[in-house]
C-alpha cells in the first residue's frame, strides 16, 4: 500500500470529506457520552434543539456564530500565505481593548461616527499584534508559531493588568472590569431582545469579502501561490515579505474585529473571560472549512450549535457541557485525516 498524491481533487470528494469528518467525530464522541450515562441519540437530538429549536436557541447561535466567523476568516487567510497564526486570541482581546478605549466616556460623537472608530480601532490593534510576529518570521526566521501562541497569555496578563487598573470601572465594586463604551458606540441590536448585533452582518461582508480577495484579485493569487510554493512565487518576481505582512495585516485585524463585536455588541464591557476560546475554534473553523472564506460561514454555524447546543443538553442530561469541547477538538483530527484523504489516494500493489 502507497500514497499517491492526486492531480485533481472531485468536487463531491471536496464536499464530502468534511461531511464525513464531522459524521466521525459525533460517532467517536458517543462513547464518552455513552460512558457518562447519557443516551446518545437522545443527548445528539437535545443539543441539536438546544442550537436550533427556538427563537432564543437560534439567536444565540447567531450570537456565538459572528465571532467564530471572523476568528475562522483570520485562521484561513493567514494559513493560505502558510502563515501559522495561533494568535487569534490575544488578537480578540486587544481588540477589544482598542474597542474600550476609544469608547470610552473620555469623548463622545454620534454613532455614525463612534462606531466606524471603534472598528478601526479594534482592526488596528489585531493586525498590529500579529505584524510583530511576522517581521520576526520574515527579518529573523522566528517561529511565527511560538511567538503568537505566546503572546495570546501576554495579552490576557496585560487585559488583566488594565481591568484591575488603568480601565477599571470605579463603580464595579472592585470586580475586575473596565468601565462600559458608551452607547453611541455599542453595536446596534439585529433583533430586539437578543444578543443578535451588527456584528453578524460585518461578519458575513467580512466572508464575501476574503472570498472575492482570494479568488477573484491578484492580492488573492499571490496569497495563494506564495502558499503553495514561496520560491516559485519569489521566482517569478513576488515579494514573499510583503505578502505575508499584508496577509498578516488581514489577519490580525479580523481577530481584532471579534474582539470589537464581543464588547461592544455583547458585553459592553471587558473582562478577562470575554472570550471562551473563539481564537482557538476559529482555527478549527478554518481547518474544517478547508481555509475557504466561504465554507467558514458553514463551519462556524456548525461550531456554534455545537457549543450552544451542548450546554442546554447538559443541563438536560446532567452532562458536562465540556462535550462541546471533546467534539470540536476531535473535528479538528478528523478534518486532517480527511484532509489527507483529499490530498493523496490509496494504491495498492
Amino acid at each position: 500500500m502507497r500514497l499517491e498524491p492526486r492531480e485533481e481533487v472531485p468536487l463531491s470528494l471536496s464536499v464530502g470529506a468534511p461531511l464525513l469528518a464531522i459524521l466521525g467525530a459525533l460517532v467517536l464522541c458517543a462513547l464518552p457520552l455513552a460512558v457518562a450515562g447519557a443516551p446518545v441519540l437522545e443527548a445528539y437530538g437535545l443539543m441539536l434543539r438546544g442550537a436550533l429549536g427556538s427563537r432564543f436557541a437560534l439567536t444565540e447561535t447567531l450570537a456565538r456564530a459572528a465571532p467564530l466567523i471572523l476568528t475562522g476568516l483570520a485562521a484561513a487567510l493567514a494559513f493560505r500565505a502558510k502563515l501559522w497564526n495561533i494568535g487569534g486570541e490575544g488578537q480578540l482581546y486587544l481588540g477589544a481593548v482598542a474597542a474600550v478605549v476609544v469608547g470610552s466616556t473620555a469623548w463622545a460623537a454620534s454613532p455614525y461616527v463612534m462606531i466606524p472608530a471603534v472598528m478601526l480601532a479594534g482592526f488596528a490593534a489585531g493586525a498590529l499584534l500579529l505584524l510583530i510576529p511576522t517581521l520576526l518570521k520574515t527579518r529573523l526566521g522566528v517561529d511565527e508559531v511560538v511567538t503568537t501562541l505566546l503572546l495570546n497569555f501576554v495579552v490576557l496578563l496585560f487585559v488583566s493588568l488594565l481591568v484591575e487598573g488603568p480601565l477599571q470601572d470605579p463603580m464595579s465594586m472592585g470586580w475586575p472590569q473596565s468601565e462600559p463604551i458608551v452607547e453611541e458606540a455599542t453595536l446596534p441590536r439585529l433583533i430586539a431582545r437578543t444578543r443578535v448585533h451588527l456584528g453578524l452582518v460585518i461578519a458575513l461582508v467580512a466572508a464575501a469579502l476574503a472570498w472575492l480577495l482570494v479568488a477573484r484579485t491578484r492580492w488573492g493569487f499571490e496569497i495563494r501561490a506564495v502558499g503553495a510554493n514561496p520560491s516559485a512565487a519569489r521566482f517569478a518576481g513576488m515579494s514573499t515579505q510583503a505578502v505575508l505582512l499584508r496577509v498578516a495585516i488581514l489577519s490580525g485585524g479580523l481577530a481584532g474585529l471579534a474582539g470589537v463585536g464581543e464588547v461592544a455588541g455583547v458585553r459592553g464591557y471587558l473582562t478577562t473571560d470575554l472570550s471562551p476560546g473563539y481564537g482557538y475554534s476559529g482555527i478549527v473553523v478554518a481547518m474544517l472549512a478547508q481555509l475557504n472564506p466561504l465554507g467558514v460561514v458553514a463551519a462556524a454555524l456548525f461550531v456554534a450549535v455545537i457549543f450552544v447546543g451542548a450546554d442546554s443538553m447538559g443541563r438536560a442530561l446532567g452532562v458536562s457541557s465540556y462535550i462541546a469541547d471533546l467534539i470540536v477538538a476531535t473535528s479538528l483530527l478528523t478534518m486532517l485525516l480527511a484532509t489527507l484523504w483529499l490530498r493523496y489516494r490509496v494504491r495498492w500493489k
